[in-house]
């Protein structure tokens, strides 16, 4: 094997000039390249694919090293390695850049069309998609250029289609109405790991809600009042002795005059606000819960714009935060709002646009995850799966007990069918 010739040394040390030549060299001598027909044991690693409309940062850099170690290692030890990279087609990110763009035409998608749509994807995938690789070989990642892919290749738009069929005829992917993570702007359903938390200064308001009867009322304490005007019940927990005999009874919904039941659930928190919650099914996950275990309508009073619908009544067509001014006011003029305090807390928004998201009750494709995480449970604890160091077992084990069905439709133009 030849080296580059090297004339003199250099008086200082030039990183560009240097790691460009080796690089160069090593891909021309196929140091990374894999052999199919090698008798050597084999190791492989599959790149997380990085978005294709993003760049590499400093957590890239981290993860991609240690697979470089780890790839370069087992080639020294005599393995047949196969690195393979690639890219992520990034559906709402790429979706979001190119809408962008259109904007700045003066014109949308919808104008455009589905198909044309889909082709500014793929002519801005080619234009831009190659700064990730840039980057990749840049850090001299020791991957199998030869084999790179992108997720929407046809093999691999191929395999999702294969792998969905598979999972529905097994029971494991269904349809049907459930609560989701719904973002306004872009108009689509998210998964849990597509909402980033951010800490928000926000208040609790503390609503009373007349008994049906009077003259008592139960005041509820709740970050989010516009969505009282879905609320379908008020929950007590049955071991709390403040409200021992109030299961049973109504109350009247305010705003709405609407009679409501109070019903008792474990799930309500002793120690939070009053101990008493108002139970929205149709815009809280965990409401969506009791609702279901307490057979409850599911009144949706927010729609996909993140406008209030024709179910809230006199603030129809207010966007959600102008409504909760709204009923604040309204409560407040009826004496039912009986204080407000300051609340940090942690809120949703869209990992891409960062709207604060919506839950939603919606029609969409979920996969059912109970019984692959209980697999993935019994493989730690088994010891066939280690996690280092052990103390994180916990963090995992709550993870998986705690882990809701995956929702993998999305409401956008660019990416599987």
């Amino acid at each position: 094997m030849k080296e580059p010739e090297t004339k003199e040394w250099a008086k200082v040390y030039d990183p560009h000039r240097v790691e460009d030549k080796w690089y160069a060299f090593w891909e021309k001598q196929n140091l990374f390249r894999a052999d199919e027909n090698s008798d050597r044991p084999p190791f492989s690693i599959v790149i997380p694919p990085p978005n294709v409309t993003g760049s590499l940062h400093m957590g890239h850099a981290l993860n991609n090293t240690l697979q470089d170690i780890l790839s370069r290692y087992k080639r020294m030890d005599g393995f047949n390695v196969l690195w393979l990279p690639g890219t992520d087609h990034a559906g709402i990110a790429t979706q979001n850049v190119v809408e962008k763009q259109l904007a700045e035409e003066g014109t949308d998608r919808h104008r455009l069309g589905r198909e044309a749509f889909i082709q500014r994807d793929w002519k801005w995938k080619e234009q831009f998609g190659g700064q990730i690789i840039r980057q990749l070989k840049k850090l001299g990642s020791s991957c199998d250029w030869s084999r790179e892919r992108f997720t929407m290749d046809e093999g691999l738009s191929q395999a999702v289609r294969e792998v969905f069929i598979r999972l529905y005829r097994e029971g494991l992917i269904y349809r049907g109405d459930y609560i989701i993570n719904w973002c306004p702007r872009c108009r689509t359903a998210l998964s849990d790991l597509e909402v980033e938390h951010e800490e928000d200064r926000g208040h609790l308001y503390y609503i009373r809600y007349p008994l049906d009867g009077g003259p008592d009322a139960l005041t509820v304490a709740t970050t989010r009042p516009e969505t009282m005007l879905g609320d379908t019940a008020l929950a007590v927990n049955p071991g709390d002795e403040r409200y021992r005999g109030m299961v049973g009874r109504m109350a009247v919904l305010p705003l709405m005059n609407r009679k409501i039941p109070v019903i008792g659930d474990g799930y309500v928190a002793l120690d939070f606000g009053t101990g008493v919650l108002k139970v929205t099914p149709g815009h809280d996950p965990n409401d969506f819960e009791i609702g279901r275990r307490h057979g409850l309508a599911i009144v949706k009073v927010i729609d996909e714009a993140g406008n209030m619908s024709p179910e809230a009544g006199k603030y129809s067509g207010l966007d959600r935060f102008s409504a909760r001014e709204r009923v604040v006011e309204d409560l407040r003029g009826l004496n039912l709002l009986q204080k407000i305090e300051p609340f940090p807390h942690s809120v949703g928004h869209c990992y891409r646009c960062k709207t604060v998201i919506e839950p939603l009750v919606s029609k969409q494709w979920f996969v059912k995850v109970k019984p692959l995480a209980e697999r993935a449970i019994a493989a730690v604890v088994q010891g066939e799966t280690r996690i280092i160091p052990s103390s994180w077992e916990n963090t995992y084990f709550e993870w998986m007990n705690n882990i809701r069905d995956w929702c993998i439709s999305r409401q956008i133009w660019w990416g599987h069918r």
